[in-house]
């Protein structure tokens, strides 16, 4: 027979096993479920707005292509994915500047909330390689975003956008 000496590792090792243990059982033994936080609204951020053009055409392209402009739209609080949303992009770009309006383009999300649009490769205006997009509607409060490139050679952004009902 084998008899483990108790030191005070094995003590406060043992205690977290069964702490953690009761952690994900519940009291009763039963796994309980995790309760979904809340989603906060995506604040505007400062300068999206920057060259905005109200009712940029809906398009599948903005010019010849190359980069992806990819996201999702959420509503506030529970989070719902939300279909028919369009959302504006625009951009300085290796084809035209954000002022030039063959650089901007709209789209709409799909049944799971995502958008996704094509266009030129975005370069550095003012130092740095950032995109615009735009949620401009009266169902929902304003939302302009300008989120920055991890790197100017990057060819896809990614950005979420959480909205509250107007």
């Amino acid at each position: 027979m084998t008899h483990l000496k108790q030191t005070r590792r094995r003590f406060i090792a043992s205690g977290t096993s069964l702490t953690g243990a009761a952690a994900l059982t519940g009291t009763f033994g039963v796994m309980t479920p995790a309760h979904a936080q809340t989603l906060a609204p995506t604040p505007s951020m400062r300068g999206g707005a920057n060259n905005y053009r109200p009712d940029a055409p809906i398009v599948e392209k903005i010019g010849g292509g190359g980069f992806w402009m990819t996201g999702s739209v959420r509503r506030v609080g529970d989070g719902a994915p939300l279909e028919g949303i369009r959302i504006q992009v625009w951009a300085h770009t290796t084809e035209g500047h954000e002022r030039d309006p063959h650089s901007h383009g709209a789209t709409l999300t799909q049944a799971d909330g995502t958008f996704r649009l094509e266009m030129p490769q975005i370069v550095p205006a003012f130092g740095q390689a950032h995109g615009h997009l735009a949620y401009d509607s009266d169902e929902f409060e304003t939302v302009f975003l300008r989120p920055i490139l991890e790197r100017s050679s990057d060819t896809s952004l990614n950005v979420g956008f959480v909205l509250t009902p107007a």
